[in-house]
């Protein structure tokens, strides 16, 4: 049955004349008139009673009318629904971030901004490690990732660049270097080295390793965090240091000072993963805004990325 039937059937019945009818449908009559005996008998019941001045519901015309408007309703919203799709502006965003990332200021801002463009996208967020999140898109648990390259199994993924975020070391309060701005790595290379397990982030755990062999020290390792945020709590309470993403300096452990760390120094970066192939116009549109915003982040002073950390 064509739905347009059931759009003529409702004009007719809320009219009660097929002439007004077809006016508003912008058809003549007769062809109306035949579209309703047709409906007629693909449903092999009689829908009007045919009167003298216009036309009047059966019994069954009375009962199936509301659910021809229900039927009608229902085709309208799919085709908001479709549209809003098409359009980038519904649907349902399931946004994954690596340890520590909810932290850069910037991530948020493109929450934000595409909250703002597109208000009805329901969006969730997970918290996670990088191999993770990655076998999550893999299986289609995830539609975003924001992760720690590399990636352990690329295929099928498209992984592009977001932003190198500077780090900087974490002193418990008390250090004997904690009225120096500036650290290098040489200065604390016999202080036990607080870290995440490298199976968490092996890029970022790598890179952190590699600063200090370009320094020319190798570091005593400490005591392993269980995440990247993990690291200060530990060093608040005297465990070692720790090299950490500028962002974690907003982490208010009342035992901790934060220092710029002079080269070599390592980066923490950070990129945007997706299902290859995937067609999905929010994804693309939230991927756009998230890749602008971070564009535009880095541009900006330490002191304008973060104004409340004292960088």
């Amino acid at each position: 049955m064509d739905i347009r039937h059931l759009r003529y059937f409702v004009t007719v019945a809320k009219l009660g004349s097929i002439t007004r009818a077809a006016e508003e449908l912008g058809m003549e009559q007769p062809p109306l008139s035949q579209q309703i005996r047709q409906l007629e008998q693909k449903l092999g019941v009689k829908l009007f009673e045919r009167q003298t001045r216009g036309v009047k519901l059966t019994e069954i015309g009375e009962t199936l009318l509301p659910r021809a408007r229900v039927i009608l309703e229902l085709q309208a919203q799919f085709m908001v629904t479709a549209e809003g799709l098409a359009r980038g502006e519904l649907g349902h965003i399931r946004l994954g971030l690596a340890g520590a990332v909810p932290l850069l200021p910037v991530i948020p801002q493109a929450i934000r901004l595409f909250r703002d463009v597109a208000p009805d996208v329901t969006l969730s967020l997970e918290e996670s490690n990088t191999p993770a999140l990655c076998a999550a898109l893999h299986e289609s648990r995830t539609d975003i990732a924001i992760i720690r390259p590399p990636v352990p199994d690329p295929a099928r993924l498209s992984v592009s660049h977001l932003l190198d975020e500077e780090t900087v070391i974490a002193l418990p309060r008390g250090h004997p270097l904690a009225n120096e701005p500036v650290i290098s790595l040489d200065m604390v290379a016999q202080e036990p080295l607080i870290i995440f397990p490298r199976e968490l982030g092996p890029g970022f755990h790598d890179a952190i390793l590699s600063a200090y062999h370009v320094a020319g020290v190798t570091p005593t390792m400490g005591q392993q965090a269980p995440q990247i945020a993990g690291t200060v709590p530990l060093v608040a309470a005297g465990m070692g240091v720790s090299v950490v993403p500028r962002s974690l300096c907003q982490i208010h452990a009342g035992g901790v000072t934060f220092h710029t760390i002079s080269d070599p120094a390592p980066s923490a970066t950070l990129a945007v993963a997706i299902r290859s192939g995937q067609n999905m116009p929010i994804v693309t549109r939230f991927v756009k805004i998230l890749r602008t915003a971070c564009r535009k982040w880095e541009t900006m002073s330490p002191e304008a990325q973060f104004p409340q950390t004292g960088f």
